[in-house]
């Protein structure tokens, strides 16, 4: 049923003009249309605090491109794109995503990424889409001891709002593909970095934050363990398991790289030649989960995916597109991200 290639004709992205959907959506138009000679890309994007239409704007006159701006949770708004639009396939990035604010409040998080799922499941089904990818976390799967990885098979345990409602709704896809034999495929993946991410998030707050002398502020003893992958090697993977997974399936991504947070903040320092005294260690987060990190097997044996940026080269080059794109990020840091800046790091540990 699977073997073939798939090719998607009327794709709708959802939450394209987050960090990982806006570098997805660059990724096939960029590099993959002699590929999909019938791609028609259409972004549904709500455009909340993190989703920046700027992030796509080298190819917002792409004919091959089409913004809708709107929400999930809407299905009116929904069916009427998958009517309008003919989409025969779908890749779910739409999601409240930083585990920080889902301890502030869990409500949009409910919301946007289980309410928003079904709602994406139903129209899906009701107009008979070939194939629906959900685009998940290894935050599904909890805390890791000192050995071992997860696996597609590890036991879901999350432990902050925010991966409980990615991992809700990743149960919610399994659901249909068992009971209506839904053609869907989640992937799972392990913190990215990268351009155009939000700077809430630890890479692009600490490069800001550095280059204005300002303090980075780090989690506890800052020995939590993260799997670092580069934006675009998670896209490829994305793309593979969309084209050659078998629906029912689970994918894990990684980048084979784990760091302790206080060493990635160190390096960073290095790249930046600023001092270590810009650390400061804040009240941990509650129930900050220890240590992460991910067996790709499957992807590298059913989808012939392997993360191929090296993580030095990867962040110095990231660095030097933050670097180089300060108007961006200083256009970003104000307002309602400025204030809930202060309330979050306000205080020392």
């Amino acid at each position: 049923m699977d073997t073939a290639t798939y090719y998607p004709r009327n794709l709708l992205v959802t939450g394209g003009c987050g960090f990982i959907g806006s570098n997805f959506i660059r990724l096939l138009l960029e590099n993959h249309l002699e590929l999909l000679p019938e791609l028609h890309i259409f972004n549904l994007d709500k455009l909340t605090y993190a989703g920046n239409p700027e992030n796509l704007a080298e190819v917002e006159s792409h004919p091959r491109y089409h913004f809708i701006q709107g929400d999930i949770t809407d299905s009116t708004v929904v069916e009427q794109i998958f009517q309008e639009r003919q989409i025969d396939t779908v890749i779910n990035f739409a999601a409240e995503s930083h585990v920080d604010r889902s301890i502030l409040d869990s409500t949009p998080f409910v919301q946007t990424n289980i309410n928003g799922t079904q709602v994406l499941l139903d129209a899906s089904r009701r107009e008979n889409v070939e194939r629906f990818l959900q685009v998940s976390t290894d935050e599904v799967y909890g805390s890791l001891g000192d050995e071992g990885f997860f696996t597609e098979e590890t036991p879901l345990a999350p432990n902050s709002p925010y991966s409980a409602s990615k991992a809700a709704a990743d149960l919610l896809v399994r659901s249909y593909c068992h009971t209506f034999e839904f053609p869907a495929i989640i992937t799972r993946c392990s913190n990215n970095y990268g351009p155009y991410q939000f700077p809430e998030k630890l890479l692009p707050l600490f490069i800001a934050n550095a280059q204005e002398n300002e303090s980075l502020p780090v989690y506890g003893d800052g020995k939590n363990v993260r799997d670092w992958i580069h934006v675009s090697d998670h896209c490829r993977g994305i793309l593979a398991a969309l084209q050659s997974g078998k629906t029912g399936e689970i994918y894990n991504f990684g980048g084979c790289c784990e760091m302790q947070n206080i060493r990635l903040t160190e390096l960073l320092l290095e790249i930046l030649e600023k001092p270590k005294s810009l650390i400061k260690y804040v009240k941990d987060r509650p129930g900050h989960d220890r240590r992460y990190a991910i067996d790709c097997s499957k992807a590298e044996r059913d989808l012939d995916w392997k993360p191929e940026v090296d993580f030095e080269f990867g962040l110095r080059e990231t660095v030097a597109w933050y670097l180089s794109n300060k108007k961006w990020i200083d256009r970003i840091r104000s307002g309602e991200y400025r204030e809930y800046y202060q309330q979050q790091y306000r205080q020392d540990s």
